[in-house]
């Protein structure tokens, strides 16, 4: 039912086509997801970043959203984890709740509804219709998430080495296999034009 929802999201092509239930709907669905693919975290020895599948989730949500409900998804996201619920990324040694974000992964969860709305205003502009478009404009909301991170550890965390130590542990990691999933999810929306059968805006 909830796949089934959200391509009909894609299939009208303009989010203010919704009514506000199915809004309010589209938008829980969306701070769900992301909150589930926070469960497949895989920690790492070197980083205290663990790696999830939570950044493709932000931006193809964004994506089928548009950019206000897409932010509006994440900043959800995040109120429902700063009241409590376990919807962060499980952790042996990060808590749970406000907390969480004063750590270091604060910064890449505070830029997710930036990252939504850069991506999902891009998709609004028809960036999400074609394949390589698509990849720019996933591209360019992951970029968001990784300058909100590595700013937010170079800053708050303060690393010996700086800058660089902060790219070195929140960056370097990561970016090749979000890049391979950035591949993958941007495909999501052209394929979901192609099945309703609109390809032009």
């Amino acid at each position: 039912m909830q796949s089934t929802f959200l391509a009909s999201v894609a299939a009208r092509g303009d989010s203010r086509a919704l009514r506000t239930g199915q809004r309010i709907l589209a938008v829980l669905l969306v701070a769900n997801f992301t909150a589930v693919a926070a469960q497949i975290a895989v920690p790492l020895p070197f980083t205290p970043v663990p790696f999830t599948f939570q950044p493709m989730v932000v931006l193809v949500g964004a994506a089928l959203l548009g950019a206000r409900l897409g932010m509006a998804s994440q900043i959800l996201y995040l109120v429902l984890g700063i009241a409590g619920l376990p919807v962060f990324a499980a952790s042996p040694t990060l808590p749970q709740g406000a907390a969480r974000l004063l750590g270091p992964t604060g910064g890449y969860l505070m830029a997710y509804p930036f990252a939504a709305f850069v991506s999902g205003w891009l998709a609004e502009r028809g960036l999400d219709r074609r394949y390589p478009t698509a990849v720019l404009a996933m591209a360019c909301g992951l970029a968001v998430v990784f300058a909100g991170g590595v700013l937010w550890l170079t800053i708050a965390m303060r690393p010996a080495g700086g800058f660089a130590e902060a790219l070195r542990i929140g960056f370097t990691p990561f970016i090749v296999a979000d890049l391979v999933k950035l591949l993958l999810a941007a495909g999501v929306m052209p394929s979901l034009w192609w099945l309703t059968g609109s390809r032009e805006r």
